[in-house]
């Protein structure tokens, strides 16, 4: 080598070309690049550890910028923005809440941000159906191009209106759905009779939204019944499957991580998603993990540990706010969900409870002593380092999302028995 910083340029870019072959069967959306490791051991040599902490942290909330936009629409009274509420998680009159009555409330559109995630707005536009109703200058009226994709309801049958606006829709490449809603309502009326039977209810009433819909013109179509106040019944799986199928990887990931966790389907897929992410912050983990500073890795180790654990809190719904909400819908108190709570973490998030993760405190010991071979012998001690650091924080996070799925799981059911 001609100089030192060019034998730690090689160094780091074999280092990351080796770690990145890791990666290559990922689908991904965001992934540090070799100018974002110069980056961080610029503002390392420069600054203070803190702040190339704070730096690493900023680098991996990139991938949480992506935005998802998602429409509302149908006739006055249809419950609009009930259904924009429940979808969020929020109740009709909390903070940030859609306004909702029986005659409409919306005359222009109107986002409502979710309340964990910024990027994902649930749009609550001007009801359909007035006499003289166009679909193709409502959907420039409310800017269609903005939306990913649209929900349209009706509260009984569907109508021409309806139709109209999903042609239009379909005409200009956008996705859409029927969403049939107020389910509730109608099984209720239906249980009153002797010979009740929730399957053969729901399925007379799928079929009949279906059937008004092609004899008004529309080939094909497919009705979700929903309820707003029991979001989890009925066809929110499928709702959201048809959803997840059609939009794409980075903002299919979105939309599952800002679904209420109200059933266990979508329990499980939370889940899935957030694993995926795992061997992502692993990667950037390593990758600090090549700059031979004592100390470094370790703890840029327990911030990426911690900022992912409290991610997993946030989306499974296991933070105070989110199990505040549910004691108001459940009657049972925080202390009860907690002590259904198993994780080790769920006595509060901090580097004593993250390093009660199974194995954490031999392998932090472990990094350590590969950082110190890593200084004495640079370039076998770089490689050694980042394949260690991967190790230490892929089997923190798989642990601690394995424990904390399985929280989410029994305070979801726990939750629902006080329902029922």
């Amino acid at each position: 080598c001609q100089s030192s910083n060019t034998c730690d340029h090689f160094v780091s870019a074999s280092v990351w070309i080796a770690l990145q072959n890791r990666m290559d069967m990922l689908d991904d959306f965001y992934m540090i690049t070799p100018r974002d490791l110069e980056d961080i051991k610029e503002s390392i040599s420069n600054e203070d550890l803190p702040t190339a902490i704070t730096r690493i942290k900023e680098y991996l909330k990139q991938q949480e910028l992506v935005e998802l936009n998602i429409a509302v629409t149908g006739e006055s009274g249809s419950g609009k923005s009930t259904f924009v509420n429940a979808f969020r998680g929020v109740g009709d009159e909390d903070e940030g809440s859609a306004e909702t009555g029986p005659v409409e409330t919306t005359m222009v559109p109107a986002a409502y941000v979710h309340p964990k995630y910024e990027t994902v707005k649930v749009w609550d536009l001007p009801g359909i159906g007035t006499p003289n109703f166009k679909a193709d200058e409502y959907l420039k009226r409310v800017e269609f191009e903005k939306y990913d994709f649209f929900i349209i309801i009706a509260s009984g049958r569907f109508r021409e209106c309806h139709t109209q606006l999903a042609n239009e829709i379909r005409k200009m490449g956008k996705t859409f759905y029927f969403v049939r809603s107020k389910i509730d309502a109608s099984v209720a009326a239906e249980q009153r009779k002797k010979n009740f039977n929730l399957k053969k209810t729901l399925d007379m009433i799928r079929e009949e939204c279906e059937n008004g819909l092609k004899n008004i013109g529309f080939e094909n179509p497919d009705v979700f019944l929903i309820s707003n106040f029991e979001l989890g019944k009925f066809d929110l799986n499928l709702l959201q499957e048809k959803m997840e199928k059609e939009l794409p990887e980075h903002k299919r990931r979105v939309l599952l991580l800002a679904l209420p966790n109200i059933t266990q389907e979508i329990n499980e897929k939370k889940k899935a998603a957030l694993a995926k992410n795992i061997p992502k912050v692993a990667f950037l983990s390593a990758c600090i993990a090549t700059i031979p500073i004592p100390g470094l890795s370790v703890a840029v180790d327990l911030a990426i540990v911690q900022r992912e654990i409290e991610v997993y809190y946030n989306t499974f719904g296991l933070d105070d706010p989110s199990l505040q909400m549910l004691c108001e819908r459940s009657g049972k108190t925080i202390d009860e969900f907690k002590s259904l709570m198993k994780s080790p973490l769920s006595g509060g998030i901090n580097p004593a409870s993250i390093l009660s993760l199974v194995g954490a405190g031999s392998l932090i010991i472990a990094e350590n002593t590969v950082e110190y071979v890593a200084s004495c012998i640079p370039l076998l001690g770089t490689v050694v380092a980042g394949g260690m650091s991967y190790l230490t924080v892929s089997s923190m996070l798989k642990k601690a999302l394995n424990d904390v799925a399985e929280d989410a799981l029994n305070v979801l059911k726990a939750s629902l028995q006080s329902e029922v």
